[in-house]
């Protein structure tokens, strides 16, 4: 009966595709405790270092109203909302001076959630190649049409714009804007200048640039100054800020049709209070603090040839990122090869994620033993 999985997973091990889950021992702060070895953790999305943080955790609770509780128990639509969550949704539409926001449980639910519900039968979709995997799955779910133009292509996007538009009723272009796993950044001001001339809904996530770019950390549309510009912004509580769930904010119609019509927000379970205060405590408390210290592991990033605190370094074969990876190991890094599909054959790689916590020196001397793998 399961033979045919058997096989499928006997294919992935061949060919160095398969993953399995790490058992590590403990997180701190910027290092992981892996196979007995306390490792630089070059592999995680805890940019400023607010996540694993003891000290962070302690102040926090320390401070907390104990009203909140740990469990919510039902969707938000079932037995409506404590104040906690109104709080955060109106303290990130203030810093966003947008007049709605939806809180989900990951940025995945939330993608998932904004695609598949927002584009019907009459629409179309034009999405960045390199989006990702929980953007393509919401496209795959709506009714709509969808094209994937080249990556950060927007010649080739304005030409697919010119041939298809006005065959639709609405049309959505959608882009990462620190795009995951090659660290760049999407050319934002000419998507803006393309959804004005075509008349298109643009939605940006800002997964990874949420808390890291701008200087109140609203992401690279800030530095910018492209906020108002965007229709749609996606955001994530589970890199930057060290928490977990995600948030869209736009005009208060798209809040409240999300609202009646995402089935990952309508149909799934609220998170709980205690994380919606923490996010909130985090964003009031401690974000502006962390300024300088991100200025300068962008600063950092920079010299090592990035856009972003996203440093990707090409391998090519599965095998020898594998092999990379476990040297880096033996010599106290901890990084993760990534493979395909979550990149194009023949470019695995190790993902280089900078923290504030990482040093200069630390980042540089790993990439350089790396590089000396290949």
């Amino acid at each position: 009966m399961f033979e045919n999985y058997d096989n499928q997973l006997k294919i992935l091990k061949e060919h160095s595709h398969f993953r399995d889950i790490k058992d590590i021992e403990q997180k701190d702060e910027k290092y992981i405790y892996f196979k007995g070895k306390k490792l630089l953790n070059l592999s995680s999305n805890n940019y400023l270092g607010f996540a694993d943080n003891k000290k962070i955790t302690e102040e926090f609770l320390n401070g907390v109203n104990f009203d909140y509780s740990f469990g919510s128990a039902s969707a938000r639509l079932l037995t409506g909302t404590l104040p906690v969550y109104k709080e955060l949704e109106t303290l990130l539409c203030e810093m966003f001076n947008k007049q709605g926001v939806l809180l989900f449980n990951s940025g995945y639910h939330a993608n998932v959630g904004i695609n598949s519900s927002l584009a019907g039968k009459k629409d179309v979709i034009f999405s960045d190649k390199l989006n990702h995997a929980s953007i393509i799955d919401g496209m795959k779910l709506s009714d709509a049409k969808f094209f994937r133009y080249p990556h950060n292509n927007t010649e080739a996007l304005e030409r697919l714009l010119n041939r298809e538009r006005n065959n639709f009723e609405n049309a959505f272009i959608v882009s990462e804007s620190v795009f995951s796993m090659d660290g760049d950044i999407a050319d934002i001001e000419k998507l803006v200048e393309l959804k004005e001339k075509f008349n298109c809904i643009l939605i940006l996530d800002e997964a990874h640039a949420f808390g890291v770019f701008g200087q109140k950390g609203l992401g690279v549309t800030e530095t910018l100054s492209l906020t108002d510009k965007i229709d749609l912004i996606v955001g994530t509580f589970g890199k930057a800020i060290g928490s977990v769930g995600a948030f869209a904010v736009s005009n208060g119609t798209i809040i409240e049709y999300l609202t009646n019509k995402a089935r990952s927000f309508i149909f799934s379970t609220a998170l709980p209070p205690i994380n919606i205060a923490f996010t909130k405590w985090i964003i009031e408390n401690k974000l502006a603090q962390t300024y300088e210290k991100r200025v300068k592991m962008l600063e950092t990033a920079k010299k090592a040839g990035s856009e972003s605190h996203i440093i990707p370094i090409i391998i090519g074969s599965n095998e020898k990122t594998i092999e990379t990876c476990n040297i880096l190991y033996e010599n106290g890094y901890f990084t993760l090869p990534v493979r395909p599909p979550t990149v194009p054959e023949g470019t695995s790689r190790l993902r280089l994620s900078l923290t504030t916590e990482i040093e200069e020196k630390e980042l540089f001397n790993a990439i350089t033993l790396a590089k000396q793998t290949k």
